[in-house]
């Protein structure tokens, strides 16, 4: 049993921790000044030139197959990478990249849809939540009813992440009488978006279904099929979320530390009170639990096993540690880690999502407790 990265995927961690640190983290003064006014926080000219920046330095599709002109690392090295990109708050990803169910679709789809979005020419939102249908996806009522050769769309989704900004949507629907669907709807096909103030930055909008007409052609996988790629789409990057938090929490502990180490109360510095060194340990211990929970899954997925239940207790364990820790970093830091000086309580905002979307904690719990249950998921079996 071997846990050292090789020296080829330790030069991809460290030149992607340079790049976070050179090019990324130093706009973090402008991201906090344009949300506090606003405004998005980071101009799209600004992060088209990071990428091509990245870009020639291999960082594009990082996860993309080699054929569609991506990078192909591996979910391994892609969670090792969003771990370092989770060390800042910009919003960033590396292009290059398309939701994975895109890739089931036709010859003309792909061409369509797949390769401009993997080019960076199209954006794309996954739209399954309804009102009444959240982690119940089974329970959608947004219907398509045939139309000689067209499906009519009519129905409500919320909370979509990227619905405001995509110019295209996979949108579920039951059409009858097979069952759930998805299908491929470009904006100008009429659904309209509303975006919905959240507490944090993540800016998810309601879209609005109204007799939308859409192409035979345009249904992704087969009809009555779209549970199943629904589930394709949570599954595939459900340990991804704790990899980034992973970062963002190893990077506030870094400040947290470092501000012990300067901060005096009762004539020494903060540090040296038990307290603060149990909150500092406990963070640690929690964060690497965490790292290898979400490598274990990655590496269940690099191995094509079923990664499901590894995947659930990784971004289970992730979310929970993430907000611990923030909630620990803002209390060593005191009042002003509740201020705005300090992106702490923007962290603090940004990371109590992740117990939420996604699949919440409750369903995450759920889903492990089933499996055992049910036997699809034994206890005690190392590598199984």
């Amino acid at each position: 049993m071997d846990f050292s990265l090789s020296t080829e995927e330790r030069q991809i961690r460290d030149t992607v921790r340079s790049f976070v640190e050179k090019e990324i983290m130093p706009l973090e003064p402008e991201v906090l000044r344009n949300e506090r006014a606003g405004r998005p926080a980071i101009d799209p000219d600004v992060v088209r030139d990071l990428r091509a920046k990245a870009r020639k330095s291999g960082f594009w599709g990082i996860n993309t197959p080699e054929e569609y002109g991506g990078a192909a690392l591996g979910p391994i090295m892609s969670a090792i990478i969003a771990m370092e990109i989770g060390r800042t708050f910009v919003p960033f990803s590396f292009g290059g990249s398309a939701d994975n169910i895109l890739y089931a679709g036709t010859d003309e789809q792909k061409q369509r849809y797949l390769i401009p979005t993997i080019e960076g020419e199209r954006r794309s939102c996954f739209a399954i939540t309804e009102p009444g249908a959240g982690s119940d996806a089974r329970n959608i009522r947004t219907r398509a009813t045939r139309d000689g050769g067209e499906w009519v769309i009519n129905g409500e989704k919320t909370f979509i992440t990227g619905g405001s900004e995509a110019d295209f949507v996979m949108v579920f629907a039951v059409a009858e009488p097979y069952g759930a669907t998805c299908f491929l709807v470009d904006r100008d096909m009429g659904w309209k978006s509303e975006p919905i103030p959240t507490m944090g930055e993540w800016g998810p909008a309601a879209l609005v279904f109204q007799d939308v007409r859409v192409p035979e052609e345009n249904i992704l996988g087969e009809l009555g099929k779209g549970f199943d790629l629904a589930m394709q789409w949570i599954g595939q990057g459900r340990y991804m979320i704790p990899a980034r938090a992973i970062g963002s929490a190893e990077r506030m502990l870094g400040m947290a530390i470092d501000y012990a180490k300067i901060r005096k109360s009762m004539g020494q510095t903060i540090s040296e009170y038990q307290a603060i060194q149990w909150m500092i340990a406990d963070s640690q211990v929690e964060i690497e639990a965490a790292k290898w929970l979400t490598l274990y899954a990655a590496w269940r997925v690099s191995e094509g096993m079923d990664a499901r239940h590894a995947s659930s207790i990784a971004k289970l364990n992730g979310a929970v540690m993430a907000n611990q820790v923030v909630d620990r970093v803002l209390q060593i830091h005191g009042g002003m880690g509740y201020t705005k000086e300090l992106p702490i309580e923007r962290w603090y905002r940004e990371l109590r999502l992740l117990r939420i979307f996604e699949g919440t904690d409750e369903i995450q719990r759920r889903t492990i407790a089933r499996n055992l249950i049910k036997g699809h998921a034994r206890l005690g079996l190392i590598g199984e």
